[in-house]
C-alpha cells in the first residue's frame, strides 16, 4: 500500500509539472504551425533553429503578406496557423483591425530598441526587422544603353527609356509593392499620388507575385529596373553574384518594419509564445545573416550586417494609416489600374 501511495504521489507531481510547463493546464505542445512571409531560406533556417532549441516540430507555409492576410482572414473561424512571422507591418495593422490577432504581453518586449515604433500598444504585434525600399538596375543593360543612368528618384521611373523595363510585385500579393504604393501616396498626397501611380504602372513590363522576385529577374536580364527592399537586392548581389546597381530615391524612401503576431484561436498557444519570445531576442534576430537575410534587427545586442541600408533618406512612413487603408488602396489599384492577373511567379 505504501509503495502504491508513493507511486500515485509521484504521478501527481509529474502531472502538475506538465501542467505548469504547458502554462494552460494542457500538455505542452510538441508542434507549431507558422505562417512565414520572408524568403524561403530564412523560413527554413528559423524552423531548424527553433526545433533544435525547443524540441518542437515546426510546420510552416511560406506565403507573401497579401496571400497570408487573405488566408488567415478566410480561416478565422478555424485557424490553421498559430503564429505569423514576417512581412511588412501594414498587414499586421490590418489583421489587428479584423480581430485576427491575439494580444500577448511578452517578457522580451524589454529588448526592443524603440518601444513605440516597434510594438503595438495593445500587444497584438511586434516588429522583428527593418528594411528600406530601393531600386536595382541591371549593370549589363546600362552598359548596352550608354547615357542612361540608374534611377535615383521616383520621377526617374517615368523616363521614356524605362518604358516596359520596370518590374515590381503587385500590391495585392506583395507587402513590398504595397509599401512602395503607400510611400508614393504619402510623399505626393493621395490625389497627385494616384496620378503618378497610373503613369508608373504604365512603365511596368510585368508584375510579380513575390516582392523579392524583381531583383532576381532584373539580375537575370529580364527587365532593366526593379523596385525591391534593399536587403533583397544585397542578397542577389552578395550571394548570387547578380550584376545589379543599388540606388535609393533622393526625395525619400519608404521602409518596412517586419511584423509578427499570434493568431487568435491558435491551437498551440504555448509554442506560439515560445516562438514569439525567441524572435524578439538577440539570439533569434542574430540568425538572419546566417540565412542570407540582411534586414536590420529591432532588438538590442545585434550588430547590423549592412548598416548602409538604413543610412538613407527615410520618409516618416505612417504604418497605422497604411495598414488601415490597405484594403481600400489595394482594391483601387487592382480595380482601376492593373488587375492581379497573370502575375510572374
Amino acid at each position: 500500500m505504501f509503495q502504491k501511495s508513493r507511486w500515485m504521489a509521484l504521478m501527481a507531481i509529474v502531472a502538475l509539472v506538465g501542467m505548469a510547463l504547458s502554462g494552460c493546464g494542457q500538455p505542452a505542445s510538441t508542434e507549431i504551425n507558422v505562417l512565414c512571409t520572408p524568403q524561403e531560406e530564412w523560413c527554413q533556417g528559423m524552423k531548424q533553429e527553433f526545433e533544435a532549441k525547443y524540441g518542437i516540430t515546426v510546420n510552416y507555409v511560406r506565403l507573401s503578406s497579401g496571400e497570408g492576410l487573405a488566408r488567415i482572414q478566410a480561416e478565422k473561424d478555424n485557424p490553421q496557423f498559430d503564429i505569423w512571422w514576417g512581412g511588412p507591418l501594414d498587414s499586421f495593422v490590418a489583421a489587428k483591425g479584423m480581430g485576427l490577432l491575439e494580444a500577448y504581453d511578452s517578457p522580451n518586449y524589454k529588448n526592443l530598441l524603440d518601444q513605440t515604433k516597434y510594438k503595438d500598444p495593445d500587444n497584438t504585434w511586434v516588429g522583428i526587422y527593418v528594411g528600406s525600399l530601393a531600386f536595382c538596375t541591371n549593370k549589363d543593360w546600362l552598359a548596352q544603353n550608354p547615357g542612361v543612368k540608374a534611377p535615383t528618384s521616383w520621377d526617374d521611373l517615368l523616363r521614356p527609356e524605362f518604358k516596359g523595363q520596370i518590374m515590381v510585385a503587385h500590391p495585392s500579393t506583395s507587402g513590398t509593392s504595397y509599401t512602395a504604393l503607400a510611400t508614393i501616396l504619402q510623399i505626393r498626397g493621395e490625389e497627385e499620388g494616384w496620378k503618378y501611380i497610373q503613369q508608373y504602372a504604365g512603365q511596368v513590363q510585368q508584375f510579380t507575385k513575390s516582392g523579392a522576385a524583381p531583383a532576381k529577374f532584373v539580375g537575370q536580364g529580364e527587365a532593366a529596373v526593379g523596385i525591391v527592399f534593399s536587403h533583397d537586392i544585397v542578397h542577389e548581389i552578395d550571394d548570387n553574384g547578380m550584376p545589379l546597381e543599388l540606388t535609393f530615391p533622393a526625395e525619400g524612401t519608404g521602409y518596412e518594419i517586419g511584423g509578427m503576431g499570434i493568431l487568435k484561436g491558435a491551437k498551440h498557444l504555448d509554442a506560439a509564445k515560445k516562438w514569439f519570445d525567441w524572435a524578439i531576442s538577440a539570439e533569434g534576430q542574430a540568425l538572419g545573416p546566417k540565412y542570407h537575410a540582411y534586414q536590420a534587427p529591432t532588438v538590442k545586442g545585434v550588430t547590423l550586417s549592412h548598416p548602409e541600408l538604413l543610412e538613407v533618406k527615410l520618409i516618416e512612413y505612417n504604418f497605422q494609416w497604411a495598414g488601415e487603408n490597405k484594403k481600400a488602396f489595394v482594391d483601387k489599384f487592382t480595380n482601376e489600374i492593373v488587375a492581379a492577373d497573370n502575375l510572374k511567379q
